[in-house]
């Protein structure tokens, strides 16, 4: 079977994408890992299946270690801008079909991409402990499960290189964490701030799409606002997070870099032990 793929990422977030209409794949967890291994493989922090189901396309979106996940809101932007890339859909508004629903995606022919990515959903407070430091933060839902803690250290200084241990009664399915830090307002949005993540089935990542969209909400509720223009900065680059009275919006670059097959050599290859990439 001829496997074709295609590297694309957001903001450096990156994927490799099989498109898989049919769902021919057999897509377990062994050739997911291999496929993001960054040393033996494409590298990647997730793989995005191309899917087709009752019409519409779906992104089966796997994290590095192979484990499924509900959303991406960086994949979804990059899985659009694939679409049409490849010619299976046209410019314009695209409905794209996830694990937590169907998302709303616009896509020019050139420059960002913006998804809607529902409303943010507010479950509580509880505890991230990183490097034996403690950091209060607001539970946040995206569709997956995500810790916003503000600091005031710097977030370039912070050591992501282990998981922040978290609540487990409260995160039974492991969660999503966020170090923020406020900074000055830039022209042409209501607040600014910077991010970093630890991505639960990856370790740290670039950015995170459901993560920014989950801390500009906090970010506007942390100064009593509930809906406003939040300038997302994240160590690969820069999202704009817009959150009105019945949703919010994600817009940044999505940008495919590369095509082709997987070399029927290498997929014929023992990965029992491919490594989730660092």
């Amino acid at each position: 079977m001829t496997i074709r793929f295609a590297k694309g990422h957001g903001t450096e977030n990156d994927f490799v994408l099989l498109p898989d209409p049919d769902g021919e794949l057999d897509l377990g967890v062994a050739l997911v890992r291999a496929l993001c291994d960054r040393r033996a493989g494409l590298g990647g922090d997730g793989v995005l299946r191309v899917l087709r189901r009752d019409g519409t396309w779906f992104m089966d979106y796997r994290n590095a270690d192979g484990s499924i996940a509900e959303m991406c809101g960086n994949g979804v932007r990059v899985f659009a801008r694939y679409l049409v890339h490849a010619g299976l859909a046209e410019p314009g508004t695209l409905p794209i079909g996830t694990r937590a629903g169907v998302k709303t995606v616009m896509v020019p022919a050139t420059g960002d991409v913006v998804v809607d990515m529902g409303a943010p959903v507010f479950t509580g407070e509880s505890v991230a402990t990183l490097a034996g430091t403690p950091y209060t933060g607001v539970a946040v839902s995206m569709g997956n499960p995500h810790l916003v803690c503000g600091t005031t250290t710097p977030v370039a200084d912070l050591d992501l290189g282990a998981a922040p241990e978290v609540d487990a009664a409260t995160f039974p399915d492991g969660v999503n964490v966020e170090l923020v830090n406020a900074l000055d307002p830039v022209p042409g949005t209501d607040l600014h701030v910077r991010m970093r993540v630890y991505e639960r089935g990856v370790g740290e990542t670039r950015s995170c799409g459901t993560g920014a969209s989950a801390v500009g909400a906090v970010a506007l509720r942390s100064v009593g606002r509930d809906v406003g223009t939040v300038t997302v900065d994240v160590p690969g680059g820069r999202v704009v997070v817009t959150v009105t009275p019945g949703t919010s919006l994600l817009a940044g670059p999505a940008v495919i870099v590369a095509e082709g097959v997987l070399d029927p050599a290498w997929l014929a290859t023992p990965r029992a032990g491919a490594e989730v990439p660092a």
